[in-house]
Order: structure tokens, then sequence, then C-alpha cells
């Protein structure tokens, strides 16, 4: 009998992913990627397709942005003062900067504006807003491993 995706799997998928219409990643002509079912490791849309799916299985998935990286959201656009930047002049628009919160976070944005004394920074995932495309084949399911992560008796 052939193992369905269920929780704490260990699935080995091919996918190739597009964004409208152009490759924006794939395993075709590489390994393929192996995840634990249920864990967060693949974004939700996809995993939630994959719920109940069989090795050998082959499909094709739009996963809408709510069930990817969000709706884009113009209140992640924020006005930054060229000051807080190290090197203002080396940077332009369309450029990604990286940076930390006020609370110590990293991000990486965006940069999508220059105006006189500030960078318009978008905080947005680069796919937010975007419906993502897949064709996946699922290479093989696994049972979930017992005891991952406790110590042994003897060791």
């Amino acid at each position: 009998m052939t193992l369905a995706i269920s929780k704490d799997c260990r699935v080995t998928i091919h996918y190739e992913l597009k964004v409208d219409g152009e490759t924006l990643d794939s395993t075709l002509d590489s390994d393929p990627i192996t995840y634990v079912h249920g864990r967060g490791q693949i974004i939700p849309g996809l995993e939630e397709e994959l719920q109940g799916r069989q090795s050998g299985e082959e499909l094709h998935v739009v996963v809408p942005p709510e069930k990817a990286y969000g709706a884009y959201s113009p209140e992640n656009l924020h006005d930054i003062a060229k000051s807080a930047f190290v090197d203002p002049d080396a940077i332009q628009p369309g450029m990604y900067v990286e940076g930390r919160t006020r609370l110590g976070a990293p991000f990486q944005a965006k940069v999508t504006e220059e105006r006189e004394e500030s960078f318009v920074i978008d905080l947005n995932h680069p796919l937010a807003g975007k419906y993502l495309e897949f064709e996946v084949r699922v290479v093989d399911v696994a049972p979930p491993e017992e005891n991952v992560g406790e110590e042994q008796a003897g060791a």
C-alpha cells in the first residue's frame, strides 16, 4: 500500500514555480527537495494541496497570495532618511538593502524611490500579492521518523 502525505511525513518533490508566466524556480534540472509535511517548511497553500497525495502523483497548483506570501500592503512602504544609510550615494532605486528594525530583527527591502532627503523602501515580500503557479511531481513519501531528536537509551 502506498503511503499518503500526512503530518510529519518526509516528502520529496520536484517542482517548477511560475509567476505571471515566468519561471522563477525549478528543481527539474537538479535534485528534488525534501521537507517534513505539516511543519511550515513550504508555503501553506502548496502544503495544503499536497496533503493526501502519493508518490508518483503529478499536480498543477495555483496558490493565491493569502496562502503564500500575503497581499501586497502599501503600509509596508517606508520613507527612511538618507542619513540612516552607511553610504547613501551608493543606493539607487531597484536595489535591495538590508538592515535591522528598532527591535533588532533583520530585514531586506527594495528601494523603490529616491527623494531629496530620503529613500522609500518596500518591506513587502517580492512575491506578495502574486499568484504562484506550481507544477509538482511527488517523488517519495516516507513515514515520520520515530523518536526524532530524542536521545536513545544507552547512548
